[in-house]
């Protein structure tokens, strides 16, 4: 007899569980029994009996197989064909199949509140399940009447074994991308009633232009400073940063030579003056024909203006004007009645999904402020509707920017995408990323556009 792997026995306990479930008793007594007495009778085999005894202590077959496992002599022919019906490919094919998560009723779904050029509206997603396998997304404005409804099938997907996580994507994306499209202005005829609106199955995956920023893999430290030759005249410029705002002088642009640039006072972009630059803060670098920015350790980072909309990760820090603000979890309320006769008071809490705190010089909070439960807006007027109101910051535009939590992610838009005018967001950077000819970058207070140098 060949010695299992080691593998295979806690596989065959998980494949007699999950028949179990199914009310095939004696099969999963009997299954254990002969995986059981298939190799040493050391623990795991002990295991696997004792299992057997435990659902059901007089079972014949699982005394053939203890008789086995202490070598006495008898017919085990039950065992052994017992033994070839659940094979190693069996029981691996019987726990993959255990392990689809099969559906039958629908996922939960989405569902936002948004605002759009100062009106609400709502987003919501659902899904039918595998009997009617498809996901409908409809958008509504205030009052409930529905504008837009996206629906697309998945019937072609319901044998996959991950199905359910295709499917939560799945939803994920198309409610994104109704957002998307809202905010891009795509249903403005619709909401004029210049259109009819109504339902239409999609056949394209979604699209969603949202771009992941301001994250770092679990786990992964910011990079000490590269060691930098020194570069040789010859040496290409590989781009030009020019300086859009400094509030301390220095010199109107940068041409640093070499593959690899360090921006901070030791680097070639040392921005003199600017006290909010770590000595090495972040580098630029040319390789595969692309420019990449990566912050280095210490320092208070690097922050790159967003272009679209954006996913960011909690604890992901922006700028605004000259406002540092970090997007946060709530923090667990404990602030609960204790025991009678009189309760705590307090005000009834409101659902919010995160929060936004300001941070100041020296690294103090000071303003914070709550999603209106899956919304929060920033700008610098109260009667814009803002959350999170920034007073006497001339870079803040009324109007600045917006967080919406959209199925369990959070994007970031910068309301000057919508039509209006800002002076930008900027996203610190965590991590390694590609930038591109006409990038923002800040450091501290000074900021810089990035300019490609083609080469001769």
């Amino acid at each position: 007899m060949t010695t299992p792997n080691s593998t295979l026995r806690p596989l065959a306990l998980r494949v007699a569980k999950s028949l179990r479930e199914k009310g095939k008793t004696s099969e999963a007594v009997l299954l254990l029994s002969a995986w059981a007495a298939a190799g040493p009778n050391d623990a795991e085999g002990q295991a696997l009996l004792a299992e057997a005894l435990r659902i059901e202590p007089g079972s014949p077959v699982a005394k053939l197989a203890f008789e086995r496992m202490e070598g006495m002599g008898g017919d085990y022919a039950t065992l052994d064909e017992a033994r070839a019906r659940w094979s190693a490919e069996e029981l691996d094919r019987l726990d993959r199949e255990a392990a689809r998560p099969a559906f039958q009723s629908a996922q939960v779904g989405f569902n936002n509140n948004l605002n759009y050029r100062g009106r609400p509206y709502h987003v919501q997603t659902e899904d039918s399940g595998l009997a009617k396998p498809h996901v409908i997304t409809h958008l509504f404005s205030d009052g409930g009447r529905i504008l837009k409804s996206h629906k697309r099938t998945y019937a072609a997907e319901v044998d996959r074994p991950d199905v359910a996580p295709f499917v939560r994507a799945l939803m994920k994306a198309q409610h994104m991308e109704m957002v998307a499209l809202l905010r891009e202005g795509k249903f403005d005829l619709v909401i004029e009633g210049r259109e009819v609106g109504g339902i239409q199955v999609l056949e394209h995956p979604p699209i969603v232009n949202v771009e992941l920023v301001g994250g770092r893999q679990q786990g992964e430290k910011a990079k000490p400073a590269p060691t930098v030759p020194r570069p040789a005249a010859r040496e290409p410029a590989r781009f030009t940063l020019h300086v859009e705002r400094s509030l301390h002088g220095g010199p109107e642009r940068y041409d640093p030579r070499g593959d690899i640039v360090v921006l901070g006072k030791k680097g070639a972009v040392a921005l003199e003056g600017e006290p909010f630059c770590h000595p090495e803060e972040a580098a630029i670098s040319f390789e595969g024909g692309k420019l990449w920015l990566e912050d280095l350790e210490d320092g208070n980072g690097v922050f790159l203006r967003i272009r679209s909309r954006v996913e960011v990760p909690i604890g992901t820090e922006f700028v605004i004007g000259d406002q540092l603000l970090r997007l946060e979890k709530n923090p667990e309320v404990d602030d609960g009645p204790g025991e009678g006769p009189t309760y705590f008071l307090s005000s009834p809490k409101g659902e919010s999904a995160f929060r936004v705190v300001q941070l100041l010089e020296g690294g103090g909070v000071c303003a914070c402020a709550m999603a209106r439960e899956n919304l929060l807006q920033i700008g610098g007027k109260q009667e814009f509707a803002n959350d999170l109101v920034v007073r006497g910051d001339p870079l803040v535009a009324k109007y600045h920017c917006v967080i919406e939590e959209q199925a369990e992610a959070h994007v970031l838009t910068d309301l000057g995408l919508d039509g209006g005018t800002t002076t930008g967001v900027f996203v610190r950077v965590l991590g390694r990323r590609e930038i591109k000819d006409g990038d923002e970058l800040l450091i501290g207070r000074t900021r810089l556009r990035l300019e490609t140098v083609q080469p001769s």
